[in-house]
């Protein structure tokens, strides 16, 4: 009996981790250059060894889930913003924080800084093709508050930023062999890891788009039917071990009057 709830609870950690996953995504469906999460089970991983009778567990110890980032590519909304800037191919914006920690990104939505640099959401400058900020004439700060100063800024699809007709810098684009490299840090963006091979895209190879966005790639609706299934499921685990654990109980009384 110990064993059918051993084998329930086994069966319930899995789906709660799934759970815990797609709930993740659901809650990053409107995050610019979101990549959803993915998983599957290593079913076979002991069915050689059982196949071969060899002598072992044929139930591992840890529940048997690998997890893996989509990286297909979201769709794009167009913004009228001139400084969202959405990537129409594979590869990654490079953006730095304050350590110079290098990060890499799909999320292109873009403001100036105070000091007239251009950042990501949460305070990275976007790296140029010299590895430093592209910086914007000072007075495209004051743009933001005062009609008379405004400055234009165009961005063309192979990366240059032109502030009123002036090039002010090249936005670099990395391509990475093999994403699944990367190390997730947040919604939008990764860590190169050790076994990280990426090289900065020639100018003529990039596609960039000014005033559009990446959406995020999770399909809402199949990641509210799947949480639909999986609540089930753990469901039926739970009723599992309920109903053993009731039995348990009775037949621990039934003993004490034997």
């Amino acid at each position: 009996m110990l064993k059918e709830l051993y084998t329930a609870a086994m069966g319930m950690m899995p789906q709660q981790t799934r759970l815990e996953i797609t709930s993740n995504n659901i809650a990053n469906a409107n995050t610019t250059g979101y990549k959803r999460i993915g998983i599957f089970e290593q079913n076979l991983i002991e069915a050689r060894n059982n196949l071969q009778h060899i002598k072992g567990d044929a139930e591992p110890g840890d529940a048997p889930l690998s997890q893996y980032t989509d990286f297909n590519l979201g769709t794009l909304q167009k913004t009228e913003n001139p400084l969202d800037i959405a990537l129409d191919q594979d590869g990654f914006f490079v953006v730095h924080d304050d350590n110079g920690e290098e990060y890499f990104t799909r999320g292109g939505h873009f403001t100036l800084s105070q000091d007239g640099k251009l950042v990501a959401t949460d305070g990275k400058f976007l790296a140029g093709e010299n590895g430093g900020p592209i910086v914007i004439q000072q007075q495209a700060d004051n743009a933001l508050h005062n009609a008379e100063t405004a400055v234009e800024i165009k961005i063309h699809d192979t990366g240059e930023v032109f502030a009123n007709n002036q090039m002010v810098g090249r936005i670099a684009v990395v391509k990475v062999d093999n994403p699944q490299t990367l190390e997730r840090v947040n919604g939008a963006e990764f860590l190169p890891g050790e076994d990280t091979n990426f090289e900065r895209i020639s100018a003529e190879n990039i596609r960039l788009k000014q005033g559009y966005i990446e959406s995020s790639n999770v399909n809402i609706i199949n990641e509210m039917v799947q949480m639909i299934g999986l609540q089930r499921a753990f469901e039926i685990g739970q009723k599992v071990i309920t109903t053993n654990d009731g039995t348990l109980d009775r037949s621990i009384e039934m003993g004490r009057f034997a």
